[in-house]
C-alpha cells in the first residue's frame, strides 16, 4: 500500500503518519528527513546534494527522485510507503508514477487533511512545549495542570518556534495551496483522492483514515 499525505503545516500529517507506521508497518517517506540522512551518510546522492545545498540552490526533482528510488529499494515488497512533502508539482507527480511503476508498486490513495485556515493559525499560534521534555501545551486547549510547571517533568521553562506567528501560518497556507493545486486533479482523475477533516481529534482523524485504507 503506498499513499501521499497531504495538508499544510500544522494538519497533523506527521503525527498521522507516525500512527500508520505504528499501526501498518509502513515508513514514512519524507524528502527533508531523506535529504538530511543521505547528506549524513555521505552517499553518492548525499554528496550531491549536499553540493547543491551549499550553493544555496533548491535540490533538483532529479535528486530528488534518486533518494525515493534508493528508499524504495531497501524496502521490503511488502512494506508500504507514506509520501510525505512528495510530490508538490506535476512533473514531481509523473516522476513519482515511473519510480514507482519501477518498483513494481502503484499509487492506492491520495488523503489530504483538510483544515480551516482561520482554527489552523489559533492551533498553531497557541502551542508551545516543556524546554527540558518537548511536552507539548497549548494557550487554549491544553494548559500545564499548574500554571508555569510541565506535567511530565516539573521544569518551569517553557519554548514556541519563532515560526508559529499567524503570518507565518498563513503564508505557509497560501505556498500549500499554490503548490498542491497542480497536482490534485491529476489524482483527482484517477479517483484516489480522499479528503479528511484535519480538525477533528487524532483518534478520529486516524479512524477516518483507517476507513480510507480498508475500502
Amino acid at each position: 500500500m503506498n499513499i501521499i499525505l497531504l495538508g499544510p503545516p500544522g494538519a497533523g500529517k506527521g503525527t498521522q503518519a507516525n500512527l500508520l507506521v505504528e499501526h501498518h508497518g509502513m515508513r514514512q517517506l519524507s524528502t527533508g528527513d531523506m535529504l538530511r540522512n543521505a547528506v549524513k551518510a555521505q552517499t553518492p546522492v548525499g554528496l550531491a546534494a549536499k553540493a547543491v545545498m551549499e550553493r544555496g540552490e533548491l535540490v533538483s526533482d532529479e535528486i530528488v527522485s534518486a533518494l525515493i528510488d534508493a528508499e524504495l529499494a531497501s524496502m521490503g515488497d511488502d512494506v508500504g510507503a507514506i509520501f510525505d512533502g512528495y510530490p508538490r508539482t506535476a512533473a514531481q507527480a509523473e516522476s513519482l508514477d515511473e519510480i514507482l511503476g519501477q518498483h513494481n508498486r502503484k499509487l492506492d490513495y491520495v488523503i489530504e487533511l483538510q483544515v480551516d485556515e482561520d482554527a489552523l493559525v489559533d492551533r498553531i499560534t497557541g502551542r508551545f512545549t516543556c524546554a527540558k521534555c518537548g511536552e507539548g501545551y497549548h494557550d487554549r486547549h491544553k494548559q500545564p495542570a499548574k500554571e508555569g510547571v510541565c506535567d511530565k517533568c516539573g521544569s518551569t521553562e517553557f519554548k514556541r518556534r519563532p515560526d508559529d506567528n499567524e503570518e507565518t501560518v498563513r503564508t505557509r497556507m497560501g505556498e500549500y495551496r499554490a503548490k498542491t493545486a497542480p497536482i490534485l486533479p491529476i489524482y483527482e482523475e484517477r479517483g484516489i483522492v480522499h479528503r479528511i477533516d484535519g480538525m477533528a481529534s487524532i483518534k478520529e482523524v486516524i479512524a477516518a483514515v483507517e476507513k480510507v485504507l480498508a475500502s
